[in-house]
């Protein structure tokens, strides 16, 4: 990675005279365990919504949970091992989350389990907050701002810190999933309490829409531009 330096710059240099190094990304190695478990969820998602749209809900929950557990294992990792915590991967396990709930109510809408409705509101709010993400990302590269360089997930910019609601919000959304595969399985698809939970779903979605547009800038933390 690169060298780390002091607010006085390189040795040798006057404190008006920066090395120009210092003012570079922070340049890190994106294999780490956890990145790796959140890429293997993205690609668990169209697994999930090829068995769901074929209604093979017994393979899906076991699918899912599989997803579940590999979600659990990231976060595990990056906490209590400091070298397979990265900034990349601050984004990656959003990310990774964010295409396999997409991807799960989509196929489960498609499956007469999930409202439109309800589906909706879910993928317009994602939708929102990548691009917000992308936005941040070409404005937290430093120049030159080449396709390369900002595609590079070696270059780390920005560290994004969820709000509380929102992770909140990706639980709920995904007791949510669970419940409604299990549903056809355990023959309560017309049950009260899953109804209940599709509008305790659409609430938080909201709440964390609005958490996003609230807070703003405390949710993004620039780690470059020095």
């Amino acid at each position: 990675g690169a060298e780390r330096r002091g607010n006085g710059g390189a040795a040798g240099l006057p404190p008006g005279e920066r090395d120009p190094a210092a003012r570079a990304p922070l340049y890190e190695n994106p294999w780490t365990i956890p990145n790796i478990l959140s890429m293997a969820r993205i690609g668990l998602a169209p697994v999930l919504g090829y068995l769901i749209v074929e209604e093979d809900f017994n393979i899906a929950l076991g699918v899912f949970a599989l997803a579940g557990i590999t979600d659990l294992l990231d976060g595990f990792i990056a906490r209590n091992w400091a070298s397979q915590k990265s900034v990349l991967g601050s984004a990656l396990d959003p990310l990774a989350d964010k295409i396999l709930i997409s991807v799960l109510y989509v196929s489960l809408t498609c499956a007469n389990l999930i409202p439109v409705p309800l589906t909706t509101l879910i993928i317009l709010r994602d939708i929102v907050l990548i691009a917000a993400v992308f936005y941040v990302r070409y404005k937290t590269l430093s120049p030159p701002r080449t396709l390369s360089r900002y595609f590079n997930p070696c270059y780390a910019t920005a560290q994004l810190k969820p709000t509380f609601i929102s992770k909140m919000n990706t639980v709920v959304q995904l007791i949510l999933v669970a419940a409604s595969l299990a549903a056809p399985v355990f023959n309560y698809v017309d049950s009260i309490y899953l109804q209940t939970l599709w509008c305790i779903t659409a609430f938080t979605t909201a709440s964390s829409a609005y958490s996003y547009y609230h807070y703003g800038r405390k949710t993004v933390q620039v780690i470059n531009n020095k």
